[in-house]
């Protein structure tokens, strides 16, 4: 396969279901080999280990896995620890994890047990979205594989006991949110919480707790097995490792992928989703990571490398790494106002700048692609959208925000061009009728 990536340096061995998703198949792509001997070290080493390799979370934040575990408290107490793993990919565009609870669920099944030693852990839950159902099903039947090979549970081969169980969510995309996500895990509404105290200090039922993404735990055993060097060899100093990659909208070949970070964005277009349709000549705009980061233009997207801090300093973000591709005949502003209804629809209600400005946005946004929206509305709307981002709980307000600043840092002059196009419609309209009378 073209990329970066040589075969030998792939982590997910069945992205693509072709082979034995069972515990059988894992085993012999590699998975639970020298578990054991993983598990038997401390839990600093692996801490170290995981910090060593630079992994950073994949589910958007970019926060250093490692580190993350260090904030657990170091001594056991009467409060037990949790790890929870956040399979509630609900965000539009994002489409990576479904893939591992799927066709690799031992990786994450493996992580999870020695995450779970990492953070002197009994119990890992695994909340999965709601509308993953299938997933669901597959990942609980290779729980219950590892349950009956004693690879997890009490009194495991590996001598930590540690329990994994699922709980699947009612799908609410605000449940993405680790606090909301809490709440719902405990069976209340998913709301998030106000930090501090933070999750590692009290999380569910008050006691310390990981929060992790999917694609971020499945890694762990692998890094621990070929060494952090291994991980830290690929990428860059701040973005290290390998990732995967997903690419919707105007390509040939929408899927996902597993390649190196840093791995160019034309490049990775080009090579692993078969092109833009219409050529590379006919690409519009690229949103990197997710509906929730700006987007970047098609001059930028020519330049741009998948990094953390790269498509950062161009006002972006890498996201989750699942991209939406527009070619020239996409009509952005639509994309953006539907964007736009989906986080006004997805909040929670409990911050006033979210719950009135989200809706107050979606208005406007659509009588932006009418054109019927007054041009002083333009600042207005994003001096709305920087009232709202930073002002919030958790992240949605910015989630919602950024896709419409994105829009208008690039491409304002297509809203005002709408704008004296439906004026000048409305008046010669309007002359028409004179003249008639």
């Amino acid at each position: 396969m073209p990329g970066i990536l040589a075969d030998k340096d792939r982590i997910f061995l069945n992205l693509y279901g072709l082979h034995d998703w069972g515990l059988e198949g894992a085993k012999a792509r590699g998975a639970w080999n020298g578990t054991k001997d993983i598990v038997a070290q401390s839990p600093e080493w692996i801490c170290d280990q995981i910090k060593a390799s630079g992994l950073r979370g994949r589910g958007g934040a970019g926060f250093p896995t490692g580190l993350k575990w260090t904030f657990m408290p170091k001594q056991e107490s009467e409060r037990p620890h949790y790890l929870v793993v956040n399979a509630d990919e609900s965000e539009p565009g994002a489409c990576k994890d479904r893939e591992i609870l799927r066709n690799d669920p031992h990786l994450l099944i493996e992580g999870c047990l020695i995450a779970c030693r990492a953070i002197r852990a009994h119990t890992a839950y695994i909340y999965i979205r709601g509308e993953y159902v299938h997933e669901r099903e597959r990942l609980t039947a290779a729980i219950q594989q590892a349950y009956d090979a004693k690879l997890i549970g009490p009194g495991n081969i590996h001598g930590w006991d540690c329990d994994v169980r699922i709980q699947h969510g009612g799908g609410a995309y605000i449940c993405g949110d680790e606090t909301a996500l809490m709440e719902s895990l405990e069976g209340k509404k998913g709301q998030p919480r106000l930090k501090p105290p933070f999750p590692a200090g009290a999380g569910i039922w008050g006691a310390p707790t990981t929060i992790n993404n999917v694609e971020s735990i499945s890694v762990v055993g692998t890094i621990l097995r070929r060494g952090a060097d291994w991980f830290a060899g690929f990428g860059t100093e701040k973005s290290t490792g390998t990732k995967l990659f997903a690419a919707s909208g105007h390509v040939n070949k929408p899927c996902v992928v597993e390649d190196a970070v840093g791995i160019p964005v034309r490049q990775l277009i080009e090579e692993h989703f078969g092109g833009v349709r219409g050529g590379w000549g006919n690409l519009k705009a690229v949103i990197p990571g997710g509906i929730s980061v700006r987007m970047i233009p098609a001059h930028e997207a020519e330049e741009a490398v998948m990094t953390y801090e790269d498509l950062q300093a161009r006002g972006s973000g890498l996201g989750t790494g699942t991209m939406i591709v527009f070619d020239k005949d996409a009509d952005l502003v639509k994309a953006i106002a539907r964007a736009s209804y989906f986080y006004k629809h997805e909040s929670c209600g409990q911050c006033t700048p979210c719950r009135e400005g989200t809706g107050w946005m979606w208005r406007v946004m659509e009588r932006m692609v009418t054109g019927e929206a007054e041009m002083s509305e333009i600042d207005l709307l994003l001096d709305v959208a920087s009232q709202v981002e930073g002002h919030t709980i958790c992240g949605l307000g910015d989630a919602a925000a950024w896709p419409i600043q994105g829009l208008f840092r690039h491409f304002r002059h297509e809203v005002e061009e709408r704008i004296t196009s439906y004026r000048a419609r409305k008046g010669s309209y309007a002359g028409a009728s004179i003249a008639a009378e």
